[in-house]
């Protein structure tokens, strides 16, 4: 028998699901017939391309500001409302899993941003309130499955942090935030723990980037199932692995230096990050 690697193991398993979930999408809206049969254009992307849509990211923002601030208005809420979960329910060792583990939805969280981009790419009036439109999408059914597999692998996410937690420091919950910050910063256990976090984590993250760097934005923009929209978005990173990696990195350092200021910085990052990736899908996806 055959170890297989993780990552190859974890893009399979959700494609799986995403053919379960797919017929969901067309259960509740379109039949089979109207769907896109042809192959989608996968290009090329270097990281001038990333350097453009980046721009293009914040010139959607400049364009919006109002909208895309109030809208951004959610992500620190739901941070802070997670960190109070958090504290508040003696689960303090789930603080961190639970906020970085929000990048896992980001995409989700995103969607209104892409429908924003893609009017004003049209040349059509794009308000927080057309964000709403999303709901009446011919693929709501199948941006509502692939959603709920981000879901998922959010909630295998915090539950393989937690037996992270057991293993090393063990089943005990810290009587104090000094006394968690020093078992975790200054014994073996804790910088164990650190390690071990931080490499399943990556792994999680490589993941989701697989299936959803430009599948939430292809199902918003064109009429494919979402086994089509995720094997696109896995042949884009495997077409462009390293500017598709530095992607994943740029988001990352993003949301890390958006959480600084009491999560405050997310209400740019965010919204920047979110029609940036709609312009990645135009360049990625023909």
């Amino acid at each position: 028998m055959t170890i297989r690697n993780p990552v190859e193991w974890g893009i399979d398993a959700v494609r799986g699901a995403a053919n379960g979930v797919g017929a969901l999408g067309t259960t509740l809206h379109r039949p089979a017939a109207q769907f896109e049969t042809s192959t989608p254009v996968v290009r090329q992307v270097d990281f001038a391309d990333l350097r453009e849509v980046l721009t293009k990211g914040f010139q959607d923002f400049g364009a919006y500001r109002t909208d895309v601030i109030f809208i951004g208005l959610i992500y620190p809420l739901a941070g802070l409302v997670l960190a109070q979960f958090a504290f508040g329910n003696g689960m303090l060792p789930m603080l961190f899993p639970l906020v970085s583990g929000f990048a896992l939805v980001g995409p989700v969280a995103a969607i209104g941003l892409y429908e924003m981009s893609r009017r004003r790419e049209q040349g059509l009036e794009a308000t927080w309130a057309h964000t709403l439109d999303v709901a009446r999408s011919p693929n709501f059914g199948a941006i509502l499955g692939l959603s709920l597999i981000l879901a998922v692998i959010f909630a295998l996410w915090l539950g393989v942090a937690a037996l992270i937690y057991r293993y090393t420091l063990g089943p005990a919950l810290p009587v104090s935030v000094s006394a968690f910050v020093s078992d975790v910063f200054t014994t073996p256990a804790g910088w164990a723990m650190i390690v071990l976090g931080v490499g399943v984590g990556f792994l999680f993250a490589l993941v989701v980037l697989a299936i959803s760097v430009v599948s939430f934005p292809m199902l918003l923009d064109r009429k494919v199932r979402i086994g089509t929209a995720v094997r696109t978005s896995v042949d884009v990173v495997r077409a462009n692995p390293g500017p598709m990696l530095a992607w994943g990195f740029i988001v990352a350092c993003a949301l890390v230096l958006g959480s600084l200021p009491a999560l405050l910085g997310l209400i740019v990052a965010m919204p920047v990050l979110g029609h940036a990736t709609w312009h990645l899908y135009r360049r990625a996806v023909g």
